[in-house]
């Protein structure tokens, strides 16, 4: 086991938890230790607080594990292309809401963060958190210059857990990757890594500075949207201060009506705000919680957490937009083509079947009016598809699918009616449009001329140094074998166990030998040496027949 002696006790933590959610073969395969509820007791405590299914226990794990493992089990909410619809459905109830950390300890890390007194940083500062969650926690304070601001201070200690699960986590993907060979499918290391790199970004409050003041400067001018200072002076990487917004959540209906907003307004606005990010900004908010979302007046909405975002390459963007299009006009071949363009579906072998699903997609909402369409469900059965063809999503893309879902779920909440394919058609064809521009043409054609060029300079170069290796001899055809993994692993297996056999039949057979020439000293009138052979052969089986029973396979 390559876990470090530190990391020891977390792994057997883990391993006992997964057990007493009843995830026992999991380890099994695993051929992990744990000190977890047997599997009778399991069965016993399951009837009596009634059936959970395996979705609801992973669920009740991560929770159980804490912050890092809750973390990871949003990002992992945001991978429909991988994880199955009601794996997604239940880790997406993951909240991290947890209790406040003590009031001295925030002062403290303030303190040394900004290296001096909060005395003479505020006016005065709230003991009482306004918000908490798994890594920080949020409190109003006053500045002496009469600002009201926001200071979110980070848990202490909470980087270097998240460093140690992060550690756990991608020995336990190794680990799988090893002991299930059909997990490979799935990059479980690569999904740990893209973890790893979401909330490493989100710890560092400096770049979420930064990424607020992006927001700000692109939507400056935006009446519907106003996006809060940061105050850099009082901004550290576990410490972010910024403008205290005074607001109504956007999930308080009660609320937003007592103050005489404009529901349907304020909906309208949002879908508006989530589409300008994705199809004009490229840059947009993959986490948009509406817990974090405040409304004020006029209709304006205010977003105050900006840890976790999400950048859209520009011909990520291109193809969006043809993808989105071939929605609305009911385009199979367009969609089609846009989707292996992009690089989802170009490894299909069966395009025929492909096209037929998605053509059973399109057809199922043919003629309803668009206020009938949610386009969270078009999104769910598309990446129904996804992992039907066991296709790969470029990187973000399934955030953009998330931020758009949360949109409509929260537009349609505050405006039944509320219809964000219509709005989101304007924006498709803007960009759709731009991607056609004589400008930007002309300067496509320029790089791809550049690139031909540098081409066809090297080529002479390359093809001397492929026939020079074809002269010594040293040339060889590299062929590409898929789902053979499996394959060879259980070749291994099988043939170490043929050797194990090979090994205790020789030592029957020696040591049968031995007792039939009586070599050697004796014991009891029995060859010593043969009494050695036979006890190691014994020990050597029983171990074999062990092994073989516990792979279930006789």
């Amino acid at each position: 086991m390559p876990f470090k002696k530190r990391d020891l006790r977390r792994y057997s933590h883990i391993a006992s938890v997964l057990a007493r959610h009843g995830f026992h073969e999991f380890l099994d395969r695993l051929k992990a230790r744990y000190h977890g509820v047997p599997r009778r007791r399991f069965a016993r405590e399951t009837r009596a607080r009634g059936v959970l299914s395996a979705p609801e226990r992973l669920r009740l794990v991560f929770e159980e594990l804490g912050p890092t493992f809750i973390k990871f089990g949003q990002v992992l909410s945001s991978r429909p292309d991988i994880i199955p619809p009601e794996y997604i459905q239940e880790l997406s109830k993951l909240q991290d809401d947890v209790p406040e950390f003590p009031f001295e300890d925030a002062k403290k890390l303030i303190e040394s963060q900004l290296k001096r007194p909060v005395s003479d940083i505020f006016l005065s500062l709230d003991e009482k958190p306004r918000a908490a969650a798994s890594l920080a926690q949020v409190h109003r304070a006053k500045l002496p210059s009469g600002e009201d601001v926001a200071v979110k201070v980070q848990r202490i200690g909470v980087d270097k857990v998240i460093e140690n699960d992060i550690h756990i986590l991608r020995e336990f993907a190794s680990l799988v990757e090893r002991r299930i060979p059909e997990s490979r499918l799935y990059e479980p290391s690569g999904l740990v890594d893209e973890f790893a790199r979401t909330i490493r970004h989100e710890l560092d409050f400096v770049r979420e500075g930064q990424n607020i003041d992006r927001f700000r400067k692109f939507f400056s001018g935006t009446p519907i949207v106003y996006i809060p200072k940061v105050y850099w002076e009082l901004t550290t990487p576990k410490v972010l201060t910024i403008e205290y917004i005074d607001g109504i959540k956007i999930t308080d209906v009660a609320r937003l009506d007592a103050a005489g907003l404009d529901r349907k307004a304020i909906a309208v606005n949002g879908a508006n705000i989530t589409l300008k990010e994705v199809f004009e900004l490229r840059f947009f908010h993959a986490d948009p919680h509406p817990g974090n979302i405040f409304v004020c007046e006029n209709n304006v909405i205010a977003p105050v957490d900006f840890g976790m975002t999400g950048t859209i390459e520009e011909d990520v963007a291109d193809r969006m937009s043809g993808i989105f299009l071939s929605l609305l006009q009911k385009d199979v071949d367009g969609l089609v083509k846009n989707l292996r363009t992009l690089g989802v579906a170009e490894d299909v072998e069966d395009v025929r079947s492909f096209k037929i699903d998605v053509r059973d997609i399109i057809e199922r909402y043919y003629g309803l009016p668009l206020n009938k369409i949610e386009i969270g469900d078009v999104i769910r059965e598309l990446m129904g598809i996804v992992q039907r063809y066991r296709l790969r999503l470029p990187r973000n893309f399934a955030m953009i699918g998330k931020a758009l879902m949360i949109t409509e779920g929260v537009g349609r909440t505050l405006y039944p009616d509320l219809n964000i394919l219509e709005i989101a058609r304007p924006y498709a064809r803007r960009l759709l449009w731009k991607r056609y521009d004589p400008l930007r043409q002309l300067n496509e054609m320029r790089k791809t001329g550049a690139e031909a060029l540098d081409f066809l300079k090297g080529l002479p170069m390359d093809l001397k140094e492929i026939f020079a290796i074809i002269r010594k001899g040293k040339f060889t055809m590299l062929f590409e074998h898929r789902g053979l993994e499996l394959l060879v692993d259980e070749l291994d297996r099988s043939s170490n166990r043929i050797s194990f056999a090979v090994v205790i039949a020789a030592l029957i057979v020696g040591s049968s030998l031995i007792f039939q020439t009586r070599v050697g000293p004796t014991f009891f009138d029995y060859p010593i040496i043969g009494l050695v052979g036979f006890l190691l052969a014994s020990i050597l089986g029983v171990w074999l027949i062990i092994g073989i029973m516990r792979s279930k396979r006789l």
